[in-house]
């Protein structure tokens, strides 16, 4: 590692985040504050000086997002531009039949009813009461064009200015309940003025014809340059906090696994058991957890690794390239008390190896992706027409198709026969149910399936499943739309592909005793991988104190074939660090961005971010500098 220079960010970079960070403090006390509503994200964007329609918040704001970041929001104004003052005059004139400057109440009306976002007419009316300044009964649309143009622009502004007088009277209590931003030059109605200007040209931008989308790049072959930095005025750059860290890796093809497998394997006791990482929509990424018994003290000899399952050979299995990584954490009297006692460090292909010695008792077995490789792709077919999930036979009987029954529901049930043994028992099965719908099936349930589904030793076998299936179809009339709700949750999107999962094994085998592998639904799961993770980072590398900042540390992990980083923040105040990766090479973060920012809250630890090479064949070099932002 060596120390560099930070490359100072553009004045255009350091403007966008401050618009940025206005824009998110006049809704939110904090940066840290999540958008927990459709509504919050829209006057977000107001604030910033966007124009969302319904079909922009909709993109966004799915109907399985709970929470959206600042770093979220970022991202979404780099992709939704302000609506230009000439983009609304084009579209007025479109509705300007006769060419004298004017619209007409009607000729709004019959524009905005029938093009683009339709409205009501009461919606249409609403509009009319604020564009018609002279109330002559006609609108002089380019005057109207400049109201909404400066109105929202008089919105940003207050946002700034708020930004400004916060981090002049209050730097270090920015964001606390007790604290009561000072009011802004322009008016709470001027505020609500600009979002209903605001709203006002979304609907008129939405009359004209709308551009395709540009396909976006996969996020795993290339880094996003984000252009968010610091907002610190040019002049004081050279005194900020600072600090750069340059490694280079050889490529995995050069260099063999530092444990080899060892002698006698096959004589050794095994155990095995199947799980499956989950893409949520808020990027978070879930799965089950187990816990591992050994009976007696012995050598073990764990891996993890994606599974490669054995239907649909013509569709590409995506997810085999997905990293994994397992924590092994000893069973303390509660689950905060777990200590970490080993983690999957080494990789032999797809395959990733701890070896040690466990003594008895119970272990917690942590599955772990970074992220870098398994990110959110659109769900919807490239095509008109969805693929077909339900049709009628000859004889006017409902039957799932081919592709659905043969293919996907079989992968799902591999995916979910957690042991393996080709039958669901009622744990696997509301493992299953607790992921598509958030409820179980109870006993007298299960009951009733055994009557009327295969079952064998009172387990579901995969006929059963596709029957089961079959019969939620049936009772909808062959309407598809529940069995969409299940595919989706379980990963595919519309053309059938996996997409938003990894399906994994884990091994375990010990050379003197037999383990028991059992899954878990732990309430506590992500905050104790987190604790294992952080432990991991932590536990290997020492800590880097950022230049002038002796209670601000940075760790970097540098593993056989992951670099992670952790920021500790030991101050009794929250810090904000500007993370800036450009200089890297075939490298790819767990945060999709090439510069980024990251809040870290009092006295709290915080992984900051993964990173994996690009191209596992070639030399890959992590070059990051980490830098203090001003407090605001």
């Amino acid at each position: 590692m060596s120390l560099q220079e930070s490359p100072r960010p553009s004045d255009e970079e350091e403007a966008f985040y401050v618009q940025c960070r206005a824009a998110y403090l006049a809704v939110f006390k904090s940066s840290l504050t999540n958008i927990a509503s459709k509504q919050q994200l829209c006057r977000a964007l107001q604030q910033a000086g966007r124009n969302p329609t319904h079909a922009t918040l909709n993109k966004y704001w799915t109907p399985r997002t709970s929470k959206l970041n600042f770093d979220d929001f970022c991202e979404i104004l780099k992709n939704e531009k302000k609506t230009e003052e000439t983009e609304l005059m084009r579209a007025f004139k479109k509705m300007d039949l006769n060419s004298d400057g004017f619209v007409s109440h009607s000729e709004l009306e019959k524009a905005l009813t029938t093009r683009g976002e339709k409205m009501t007419a009461e919606e249409v009316n609403a509009i009319w009461s604020l564009a018609d300044i002279n109330k002559d009964g006609k609108l002089d649309y380019a005057e109207f064009c400049r109201l909404l143009v400066s109105t929202v622009e008089q919105c940003q502004v207050a946002a700034l200015e708020r930004l400004e007088a916060n981090a002049k009277l209050k730097r270090q209590n920015f964001g606390s309940q007790s604290y009561s931003p000072p009011k802004s030059s322009v008016s709470s109605a001027s505020s609500s003025s600009a979002a209903a200007a605001a709203e006002a040209a979304a609907q008129v931008a939405a009359t004209l014809p709308q551009p395709p989308e540009t396909p976006r790049a996969e996020s795993d072959t290339t880094l996003k340059k984000d252009s968010r930095s610091s907002s610190r005025p040019s002049s004081a750059r050279s005194r900020r906090s600072s600090l750069s860290n340059s490694i280079t890796m050889t490529s995995s093809s050069t260099k063999a696994s530092k444990i080899s497998e060892p002698s006698g394997l096959q004589e050794w006791h095994h155990s095995y058991v199947k799980g499956c990482f989950f893409l949520e929509d808020d990027g978070s990424i879930g799965s089950l957890q187990y816990q591992l018994h050994v009976p007696q003290t012995t050598n073990v000899y764990i891996t993890i690794q994606p599974l490669s399952l054995s239907h649909g050979p013509d569709k590409p299995s995506s997810w085999m390239t997905v990293d994994t990584a397992l924590f092994a954490m000893a069973a303390g009297e509660t689950k905060e008390d777990s200590t970490l006692v080993g983690f999957t460090e080494s990789k032999d292909k797809e395959k990733y190896v701890w070896k040690g010695e466990l003594h008895a008792g119970t272990y917690y077995l942590l599955p772990f992706t970074s992220g870098c490789k398994l990110k959110k792709r659109s769900k919807k077919s490239p095509s008109n027409k969805p693929v077909e999930l339900v049709y009628r036979t000859d004889t006017g009987e409902l039957d799932l198709t081919r592709e659905l029954s043969v293919e996907v529901l079989s992968d799902i049930f591999e995916v979910i026969d957690l042991d393996g043994n080709g039958l669901l028992s009622l744990e696997e099965y509301n493992f299953f149910e607790l992921r598509t719908s958030g409820e179980k099936c109870d006993k007298d349930s299960w009951a009733v399936c055994k009557e009327n589904f295969d079952m064998r030793k009172n387990q579901l076998t995969q006929q059963g499943f596709m029957e089961l299936n079959l019969m939620e179809a049936t009772e909808k009339n062959g309407d598809p739309a529940d069995l969409w709700v299940t595919l989706e949750a379980m990963g595919f999107n519309r053309m059938l592909e996996l997409v938003d999962a990894c399906p994994f094994q884990i091994d375990v085998h010990c050379e003197g005793t037999q383990p028991s592998i059992q899954p878990l639904s732990m309430d506590s799961g992500p905050k104790l991988q987190n604790q294992a993770l952080q432990k991991s980072i932590t536990a290997r590398t020492g800590a880097k104190a950022l230049r002038g900042q002796d209670n601000v540390f940075i760790y970097t992990y540098r593993g056989e074939h992951r670099i992670s980083s952790l920021i500790a923040n030991k101050t009794n105040q929250k810090v904000t660090v500007h993370v800036n990766n450009e200089q890297s090479r075939n490298c790819c973060s767990s945060r999709g961005m090439s510069v980024f920012a990251v809040e870290v809250p009092a006295r709290t630890k915080m992984v900051c971010q993964h990173i994996l090479p690009i191209n596992e064949r070639q030399d890959w070099t992590y070059n990051c500098v980490e830098t203090i932002l001003p407090c605001t």
